[in-house]
């Protein structure tokens, strides 16, 4: 990641000149040294990129993220991509992020496909950031499969299959049937199976299921109602450790 193109975001996000040379500081004060052979070689001061783990790197992660949000904005106002219509206002959805995943959505045409690629070519140029297009996917709903795959061949990148899986979730299917819910469970009964729980206290089984479960059905609550049938269903593990599942699913869809 180009340090020139973080200041640049900063400065059109409206941050005064003090709030960049501070961040510019705490950039370009750093220092490494690579390990080599057991030995340590001589400092040095980087140039470009962002140190693992400082805590700095996810608040410019996401402002360098917003220029290609607002590349694609121009993009759509130039009419060089076609933007889907959702819902009766007919509300333009052609993108989407979460963390340091990006969806691109388009109407299923060679022009808009084509832009796309030239507008992350461009800003690998601008950011420095490198798109992973072997790790990419593309995929259409009521689109043939040959036209899918020559959109592929334009990106360079692999057929998404459907359905498929998005931050641990299935994508498609009827959430008002229990079938939707047999992975959540099998992982849950999965995950219990592996604490001994007739050598654990009802105090310490309380304590692992709040810590340890609670991330588990997080996205399927966040999203969709539970069936009750679900909701009431019993985790038995292979030792013989009972949870109910009924209270720790009502405490994810509180939170």
């Amino acid at each position: 990641m180009r340090w020139d193109f973080i200041y640049y975001m900063l400065g059109r996000l409206g941050f005064c000149k003090k709030w960049i040379s501070c961040i510019k500081a705490c950039l370009e004060s750093a220092s490494m040294s690579i390990l080599v052979n057991g030995s340590l070689t001589k400092e040095f001061f980087p140039k470009k990129g962002l140190r693992q783990g400082d805590t700095l790197a996810p608040f410019l992660f996401l402002i360098v993220a917003e220029g290609l949000a607002g590349v694609s904005r121009t993009a759509v106002e130039k009419d060089l991509i076609e933007s889907l219509e959702i819902g009766n206002k007919s509300v333009k959805v052609n993108m989407l992020q979460y963390a340091d995943d990006t969806l691109f959505f388009c109407k299923a045409k060679s022009k808009s496909v084509f832009n796309i690629k030239v507008m992350l070519n461009c800003f690998e140029l601008a950011s420095g950031l490198k798109v992973n297009f072997s790790k990419s996917r593309i995929g259409g709903i009521g689109v043939e499969q040959t036209e899918i795959i020559h959109f592929a061949t334009i990106l360079n990148c692999e057929v998404m299959r459907i359905p498929f899986k998005y931050l641990g979730m299935h994508v498609e299917g009827c959430h008002k049937r229990s079938e939707f819910w047999d992975e959540v469970v099998n992982r849950v009964k999965k995950r219990l199976g592996r604490w001994k729980g007739r050598c654990i206290s009802m105090a310490g089984r309380i304590c692992l299921i709040k810590s340890v479960l609670s991330s588990i059905p997080l996205f399927y609550l966040s999203l969709f109602k539970i069936p009750s049938n679900v909701l009431k269903e019993d985790c038995v593990s292979a030792e013989g450790f009972f949870v109910g599942l009924e209270v720790r699913w009502k405490e994810g869809c509180m939170g």
